[in-house]
This record gives C-alpha cells, structure tokens and sequence, in this order.
C-alpha cells in the first residue's frame, strides 16, 4: 500500500519518471496533513488546563478531524488506481469497428471515474478548511500556528484536486456530467479562499 511507504519513498516515486503518484495521490497527502495538524491542535486543546470550557468541542473536531484524516489517507490509492485504469483503456486494442468501440467506452468510463475521485477529495479537502476554522478560533495558543499550517494545506489540497478535476472533464463527452461536475466543483471551491484567508489571519493575530 502506497500509504505505508516512508516520506523518502513516496517522494523518490514522486519525482520518478513513473506517472504514478502523480498530483492527486500529492493532493490526497497534503488534506491528509491538514487533518492531522487540525488533530494536532485539538490534542492540545482536550484536557488542558485554560481550555475546559471548549474540552467538549475539542473533542468532537478531533474525532471530525481524524475521520476526514482516513478519508484522505485512502484517497492515495484510489487516485493511482483509478489513473491506471485511464491508461489501461489508452491502451486497448483498436483494430477493428468493435474493438474501437469497446474503447472509447472504456476510455470515456474511465475519465468519469477519474473525475469523481479528486471531486471527492476536493470535497473533504473542503472540509478540512471548515474544521480549521474553529480549532483556529478556540484551541491550544501554544500550537496555534498549526491550526494556520492546516488550513494551508487543505486549500492546497483544494485547488490541487480541483485541477484533477478539470483535466479529466475536459476529456469527457457526455455534456450533463461534465456540467454537473463541474457544477458541483464550483460549489465545493465557492467561498473556500476567503474562509483560507480568515483563518489565516485570525491565527496570524494570536501569535
């Protein structure tokens, strides 16, 4: 499993000529990291002395938190597995009417697929910028710059799967999908920079 691999291992495959980990599996990671330093924060929070007063909601960002760190972390595989498949069906015979046929249906299977699987990153990713928001606002001040460095990373891992999405769209024929993905991209994306920046600069003023 690609998610067992060490830091070192995972960057070498990163930055080989191999196509896969590619972008996606990079934007899976950096949500991931988000989360975790969203966990981070609240592990810091949850029973401290100060901060009895929001133990409670500390310990429901840290188990929201945790649960969208698993999402994340199972989206590496599915990003490289699902760029396999858009490969293998590139690669399908093509020398009779039928096989071209059975071709681009797979191709165009294919390309739906890998589009769904960074939208749904990019929703978590999403996510991960909502949670930040108010473990930014109520957590541990001593670690509060993690709370800037989570937020960070899950607009990264945003955009960057939000780019995954408009790579493959631009392949697919059938125009209702590829609007209503598109559409549904374009809600996931709607106001997630402002909230990045809010945050941004509410831990900026507890440093």
């Amino acid at each position: 499993m690609i998610k067992d691999k060490s830091v070192q291992v995972f960057l070498d495959e990163l930055a080989s000529k191999a196509s896969t980990p590619g972008g996606g599996s990079a934007a899976a990671i950096m949500g991931a990291m988000g989360a975790a330093l969203i966990s981070m924060v609240a592990n810091f929070t949850v029973g401290k002395k100060g901060y009895e007063d929001v133990d409670a909601e500390a310990q429901d960002i840290l188990k929201r938190s945790e649960d969208l760190r698993q999402k994340l972390t199972n989206m590496i595989k599915a990003d490289v597995d699902v760029f396999n498949r858009v490969m293998a069906s590139y690669g399908m015979p093509k020398d009779t009417d039928e096989e071209k046929a059975a071709r681009s249906e797979e191709i165009q299977a294919a390309l739906k697929e890998a589009t769904d699987v960074p939208l749904a990153c990019a929703r978590v990713a999403a996510d991960v910028i909502k949670l930040s928001l108010p473990i930014a606002d109520k957590g541990n001040k001593n670690v509060i710059s993690d709370a800037g460095v989570a937020v960070l990373a899950g607009q990264a891992a945003l955009r960057s799967a939000a780019l995954n999405v408009y790579i493959n769209i631009g392949g697919i024929k059938d125009e209702t999908f590829r609007n209503d993905r598109q559409k549904q991209l374009e809600d996931i994306l709607s106001g997630m920079d402002s909230l990045t920046e809010e945050v941004y600069e509410l831990v900026k003023s507890k440093l």
